[in-house]
């Protein structure tokens, strides 16, 4: 379907004023925006396999997964900047993580000569805001804006200890409920980033942090978990996915055979899971139509988060969007930094699949003897814990629930109740 420049744009500036003149113009409205916005997914699929054809012989690890930008993002921004649909150029986005800001130059560099080489795809600008960051928040990243069939995509090119700090500040602004990268929230929450960020500069700069500096950030840091902490009634915040979902999807994956898929993915911030991850393949169609489906059926307003992601594997994704399973720092350049440097410190043992099977079992007072069939808890009670079967088993490992029954049915171990309410 061809639509005007014109068009798009009105479907924009409605939208995001929510000017319509009823019901009927409203769905013809979000239809031209929803097309407009399906028209990225093509050259940004396009785009992401040539970087990984481009890069297939470079020598260091990186990671490299796609996005197309979520309805209420693309809105907000709207509102935000007072700019038309059609000049937004972050609609599709691809992101590389490299080891260090040194590999940021070097594969920029090596990309940079490899568009060179070809006609296609056009660098329409190139913007550094790795030693300023972008704004008051401390964003900082290389950003590439490309251009393929008349259509902007940008890759975002991010150190591993960049990539934490982003990630780290899109989990917190979901939990806290302010868009904390937009400069929304309580100033001492945005204060502490920006000294986490201008920390991070630092060490990738080869620079020692002051012990003034350390001692600051941890004033601040504490100031900002409780503030945090707060507004966290449901212990999201806590919240850490490991690896048992990853185990789910890398075994959906596997069924479905190797290379570039599209991956819808629905998380619920209420309660910290997922709540569903589906392979929605290759083909631009489907995969849009699904999520622009998924969107209207989870509203963002009541918590829930709706993303599609393309990549070439599970493990990847893991990599480029960890703020969905639990910020980690397996990082050498953060291994031997304290903890006011490293971030918020809250962190449970257990994934929430876990957590959610504790807390059916505990309010439906499955406590020693008083034993359920594991079908019943699976199908009845926990038909949307995607983890169910690795989850138990941690807890089982855990010593936190006992079999019965020739391992059939299954209750909470009465002798743990005291380190079972702490996760609950």
């Amino acid at each position: 379907m061809k639509i005007s420049k014109t068009k798009i744009d009105k479907s924009g500036l409605a939208l995001s004023k929510d000017v319509y003149k009823d019901e009927v113009d409203y769905i013809a409205l979000e239809d031209i925006f929803d097309e407009y916005r399906k028209r990225h997914l093509g050259p940004l699929t396009e785009i992401s396999m040539d970087l990984q054809r481009w890069l297939a012989d470079y020598e260091c690890e990186f990671y490299i997964a796609q996005r197309l930008k979520r309805k209420p993002q693309i809105i907000s921004k709207l509102q935000r900047l007072h700019v038309r649909l059609t000049q937004l150029q972050d609609i599709g986005g691809a992101r590389i993580v490299v080891e260090d800001n040194d590999q940021v130059e070097k594969i920029y560099s090596y990309l940079r000569d490899e568009l060179r080489k070809q006609d296609k795809i056009s660098v329409i600008r190139v913007k550094d805001y790795r030693e300023k960051g972008r704004d008051t928040t401390g964003y900082r990243a290389l950003h590439v804006i490309l251009s393929l069939d008349g259509v902007f995509i940008e890759l975002q090119i991010r150190s591993r200890i960049q990539h934490y700090w982003s990630e780290l500040i899109e989990r917190t602004s979901v939990v806290y409920g302010f868009t904390l990268k937009e400069q929304k929230g309580d100033p001492e929450v945005i204060y502490y980033f920006q000294q986490l960020s201008s920390a991070f500069y630092e060490i990738e700069s080869g620079r020692d942090i002051t012990s003034s500096m350390q001692i600051g950030l941890e004033e601040f840091r504490k100031k900002a978990e409780e503030i945090i902490q707060s507004s966290d009634n449901k212990r999201i915040f806590d919240s850490f996915i490991h690896d048992d979902i990853l185990k789910t999807m890398a075994s959906r994956e596997k069924s479905r055979g190797v290379g570039f898929k599209n991956w819808l993915m629905i998380f619920d911030w209420n309660s910290g899971s997922f709540i569903d991850w589906s392979d929605v393949g290759r083909d631009i169609d489907e995969a849009v139509n699904t999520y622009v489906k998924a969107e209207s059926q989870y509203n963002q307003g009541e918590g829930f988060e709706v993303v599609l992601i393309g990549s070439s594997s599970v493990a990847t994704i893991r990599q480029t969007h960890s703020h969905y399973f639990g910020i980690t720092h397996g990082d050498n350049i953060l291994e031997n930094l304290s903890e006011s440097v490293l971030g918020f410190s809250s962190k449970m043992d257990i994934d929430t699949g876990a957590r959610r099977i504790l807390l059916v079992l505990s309010r439906r007072k499955h406590w020693g003897s008083k034993i359920i069939t594991i079908p019943t808890l699976k199908n009845h009670f926990c038909n949307n814990v995607l983890t169910f079967d690795s989850s138990l088993e941690a807890l089982a490992e855990k010593e936190l629930i006992t079999y019965a029954n020739s391992k059939t049915s299954v209750s909470l171990n009465i002798g743990q109740k005291a380190q079972i309410e702490s996760y609950l």
